[in-house]
């Protein structure tokens, strides 16, 4: 079992940063890739990074160029840097993490505000 604790998130206005962090603990070594996904009442929660034990990352196209994900293995975190945020960056953030099996594991999220 694999357990994930967001935090970071919060209230900004537009153009503005936020750095989100995801301290994993339980059996780390059985991960994969860890990534980031958001989710917006009432639609389906999207991808937005992802990275791979070796450094590999993908992001979602309108992210792109603004956001920026990274790990720390030793210390078994990940964090999502995110900048010029808009409106539409509004969403409860979620981390997730998944196992060599394909075992997906989800924290509690952190809500990102963007607002004037």
């Amino acid at each position: 079992q694999v357990q994930l604790v967001e935090s970071g998130g919060g209230l900004v206005q537009p153009g503005e940063s936020l750095r989100l962090s995801c301290a994993a603990s339980g059996s780390t070594a059985s991960i994969g890739v860890m990534a980031w996904y958001r989710q917006v009442p009432g639609k389906q929660r999207e991808f937005v990074a992802r990275i791979y034990r070796d450094g590999g990352t993908n992001y979602a196209n309108s992210v792109k160029g603004r956001f920026t994900i990274s790990m720390n293995n030793a210390a078994n975190m990940v964090y999502l840097q995110m900048n010029s945020l808009r409106h539409e960056d509004t969403a409860v953030y979620f981390c997730n993490a998944r196992s060599w099996r394909a075992t997906d594991y989800w924290g509690q999220g952190t809500q990102v505000t963007v607002s004037s």
